[in-house]
């Protein structure tokens, strides 16, 4: 638990194991705030502008791999409790948490920190509670009992936010022009919540709170709450994602980009820290199950007459794609069909 960021208490210099070589370090000027990133209304235009809607979609997974979407369903008072009970978790005395703390990528509720910790040649600056939820009857039991409404309120969460995220795979399945249904079953079987917590950190240019990487899964949910933090890479350029009032960030997982035969793209991003407040999001991704084999989609094949990425075990994959984020290498290149 002494790995934990959270546990280490008024640090005023950044320990050496968590600062980069200069070469991944941020960037030490401020960014502009990126105001290009699509902002979609969804259920403004689902019924009344709906081949519109869709068109904004692609073009933003396209441009992008990113949007925010505001007017979706989820309550705002919902997303308000969800980023509340999940900063009151990372505020528990740490031996409240210690029942949950483990090494193994394979435990269904795991409380951990940094992304490898113990073979990672540098650590970031993050803890993590990551947990299965659907279907939420075979998972709630194993998680956390305190906070005592947290069950409760992230079981809520977790359901609106999967129902919203089938809605958005149903509108990407017209704009590729695949059948409707397609991520049914076992490509949309797994759902886990990501609860990110990032401490104010003495020194923000020479850490990361997360390095860059691109989502391993179909399609991220991210609730961001009031902190901003979150950049993504443009045109080798990085953006500053500001919160938007009542708005998820949406992206593009790699899984998805392989199955749209690169219609749509898996886009980098990152966490910068910052020496002020805390930062506490929640991350919802839908994966496909482990079994399931990943490849484009077969009617897009036959469109373009090739495909562009070889198949591949979903399971496979993620093993790969932790060991490659935590290298700082991209997992997606020995894929590619050249």
């Amino acid at each position: 638990m002494e790995k934990l960021i959270s546990s280490k208490h008024n640090i005023q210099h950044v320990p050496e194991s968590y600062i980069l070589p200069p070469e991944r370090r941020p960037r030490q000027v401020a960014l502009h705030s990126c105001t290009c990133v699509p902002v979609i209304d969804l259920y403004g235009n689902i019924d009344r502008n709906r081949q519109d809607l869709v068109q904004r979609i692609m073009e933003a997974g396209q441009e992008f791999g990113f949007f925010q979407l505001t007017n979706h369903g989820v309550p705002e008072e919902l997303m308000k409790e969800t980023v509340k009970v999940a900063e009151e978790f990372f505020q528990l005395p740490v031996e409240d948490m210690a029942s949950f703390y483990s090494e193994d990528p394979r435990k269904g509720c795991r409380l951990y920190t940094s992304i490898d910790y113990d073979h990672e040649k540098v650590h970031f600056w993050r803890d993590n509670l990551r947990h299965h939820c659907h279907p939420l009857e075979d998972h709630v039991g194993e998680w956390p009992r305190n906070p005592t409404r947290y069950r409760e309120v992230m079981g809520n969460y977790a359901v609106r936010v999967r129902e919203l995220s089938l809605v958005l795979l149903d509108l990407i399945c017209e704009g590729l022009g695949i059948q409707s249904g397609y991520f049914e079953g076992g490509l949309s079987k797994v759902q886990i919540m990501s609860l990110n917590y990032y401490p104010p950190c003495p020194d923000p240019a020479l850490t990361l709170g997360l390095p860059k990487h691109a989502d391993p899964n179909l399609i991220t949910v991210l609730n961001q709450g009031a902190v901003p933090g979150l950049q993504v890479l443009r045109d080798e350029e990085w953006l500053a994602l500001e919160p938007v009032p009542n708005a998820f960030v949406v992206n593009i997982g790699h899984a998805l980009q392989v199955i749209s035969n690169g219609m749509l793209r898996g886009a980098e991003h990152r966490v910068v820290t910052n020496a002020d407040i805390a930062r506490t999001t929640v991350a919802s991704f839908i994966h496909p199950s482990n079994d399931s084999l990943i490849h484009p989609a077969a009617l897009l094949v036959y469109r373009c007459s090739l495909p562009l990425y070889r198949a591949f075990p979903y399971d496979e994959f993620v093993r790969k794609f932790i060991k490659d984020t935590r290298d700082g290498e991209p997992p997606m290149k020995e894929y590619e069909i050249s």
